[in-house]
């Protein structure tokens, strides 16, 4: 049995506020063993519920933030940037049972710690078929085209009722509770250790894979807090401004909209200037 985690860190334990997630600062630094201490847990969890293999992706903005000295041997870690499917890079080779979204935080629009969806601004909304969109349900969405089943989601409170939606039979743990965007009650990491490694192990039975959903196509919704980014987003060939400040596309297959979402996301991120974004 093959687990797939998927770590993100804006819902790892003691996060709170943007220096704690913006590699080089100090507190990204402190931040970076209290990450690693979740995904570890998470690892540990699988390996004793009876999993075989675990593949570590990191995904949080450089994709190198996780201390790989400090996993546990038996792991193995995607880290860097430039992979297909991004966030979920490993689940489309057919040998993933099952994915965990470690660290992960609600959708840009929403409350929770942190709440964006790809971009930390600039994004205030993403809807899939009408539905609205965290990081966590695009990427279930994904990783449903190859069978594969979201068993664990880690984060704060919200982040656990965003996947009750998405990811219904999953096991869930709140590292801390939603006060604002940028503030939180935080578990101490070695309680949050213990909980996450005991669902993690309780998880494992859930990772069985399924013939691959075929729900398309999708029509994917981006609203953004300026008007120029649209331009921006509509330079990627499909996708056309449905609204003032909102472009849309679809495409037959989530592997196809996930890849157009990055390139929107991208492009837009360049549009952006100092200060009035």
């Amino acid at each position: 049995m093959k687990i797939l985690i998927s770590a993100d860190m804006e819902g790892a334990t003691g996060v709170t506020w943007p220096a704690d997630v913006l590699p080089g600062s100090d507190q990204w630094q402190r931040c970076r063993h209290m990450f690693t201490s979740d995904v570890n847990a998470a690892v540990l969890g699988f390996f004793d519920g009876g999993a075989d293999e675990v593949l570590i992706n990191e995904a949080h903005w450089t994709m190198r933030n996780l201390l790989l000295e400090k996993l546990d041997e038996r792991a193995e870690m995607l880290t860097g940037r430039h992979k297909d499917l991004s966030m979920v890079e490993g689940v489309q080779y057919g040998d993933v049972d099952g994915i965990a979204f470690v660290g992960y935080h609600t959708g840009a629009g929403t409350e929770g710690v942190l709440a964006h969806t790809y971009l930390a601004n600039s994004v205030t909304g993403v809807w899939v078929n009408g539905v609205p969109a965290s990081e966590g349900r695009l990427n279930a969405l994904v990783v449903a085209e190859y069978g594969v089943p979201v068993v664990l989601v880690t984060g704060d409170d919200r982040t656990g009722l965003d996947a009750a939606r998405y990811a219904p039979l999953a096991r869930t743990v709140a590292v801390k509770d939603y006060v604002s965007r940028y503030a939180a009650v935080c578990r101490t990491p070695a309680r949050t250790a213990a909980d996450i490694r005991a669902a993690a192990e309780k998880a494992t039975a859930l990772a069985v894979r399924h013939e691959p959903a075929a729900a398309g196509p999708f029509t994917v919704e981006v609203e953004f807090d300026a008007v120029h980014l649209t331009g921006a987003a509509t330079v990627v060939p499909g996708v056309e401004r449905t609204g003032e400040r909102q472009v849309a596309y679809t495409l037959p297959t989530m592997y196809e909209a996930i890849r157009a979402f990055k390139a929107v996301t991208t492009l837009v991120s360049q549009a952006v200037e100092e200060q009035y974004g």
